[in-house]
């Protein structure tokens, strides 16, 4: 009975003991030394080897600090903290937003105002749809409103190609906006021709609508006026129409108003 007592009282230690031991295990993983900024290209004195719990596992982290100098960063790292494949861009893509900028993408620059950069909510990664408000060749139908791009990726708004932390507004006079070779096309031809608008859109919506342009006579009633009257005839009694109510939101900085029409 002691023989047993004493074995299976070595058991259960010697267990608990290598799970304390691979419980506390680490393996080294590469990360920033100080604080970096977005846009710079780490250096061997930028970065070192730290240790990681093994039983707590990173994806896309580097164990050798060869495998990410000279790679610019996409985003800012605070000191010791690990450096992730998202975090970096191509090696030799260059600083700034030269590194955000995928393979076979452009990024174009579009100039905005206050009001059609959605009143200063323009922030790096948000999504809009593009639309242009211009004159067809001819004029005979009058100007119209395209959507020309849906759901593209703002790179920079102003100089900024990093979220405000506090999500303030800011007035900017240039939009940066991520796109392929053909919309970058479409873009500047669209900006040439008319008034370019952006749409503020849903970081979860992706999806693309079939929209047509919309004309200047569809802002018109579609109703036909009333006949005039018949001398001494009695007009018909109207029925009372109930009128769809419009409320339109404003935004403007931090204050919001709202007009009913």
């Amino acid at each position: 009975m002691a023989a047993l007592l004493a074995g299976a009282m070595t058991y259960f230690f010697s267990k608990r003991l290598r799970l304390s031991r691979a419980q506390h295990a680490t393996t080294g993983i590469v990360a920033a030394i100080n604080d970096m900024p977005s846009g710079a290209t780490l250096t061997a004195k930028d970065v070192e080897v730290v240790d990681w719990p093994t039983n707590l596992s990173l994806a896309g982290s580097y164990d050798k600090v060869e495998d990410v100098v000279g790679k610019p960063l996409l985003y800012p790292l605070v000191a010791r903290e690990p450096i992730l494949k998202r975090d970096l861009g191509v090696e030799g893509s260059g600083i700034g937003i030269s590194g955000k900028i995928p393979t076979g993408m452009r990024a174009t620059a579009v100039k905005s105002n206050e009001i059609v950069g959605v009143a200063g909510f323009l922030y790096p990664g948000s999504r809009v749809d593009v639309m242009v408000t211009y004159t067809p060749p001819g004029g005979s139908s009058g100007p119209v409103t395209q959507t020309v791009l849906q759901n593209v990726e703002v790179l920079t708004a102003g100089q900024t190609i990093e979220p405000d932390p506090q999500g303030k507004p800011e007035t900017v006079n240039v939009v940066t906006l991520l796109v392929s070779p053909e919309d970058s096309q479409k873009l500047q031809l669209a900006s040439s021709q008319g008034v370019i608008q952006f749409v503020l859109r849903s970081g979860v919506d992706q999806k693309s609508v079939d929209l047509r342009p919309t004309r200047l006579e569809q802002l018109a009633s579609d109703r036909a006026p009333a006949p005039p009257p018949v001398p001494g005839k009695k007009a018909p009694k109207r029925v009372a129409e109930t009128k769809p109510v419009y409320i339109l939101e404003i935004i403007q900085g931090n204050k919001r108003t709202e007009e009913k029409f």
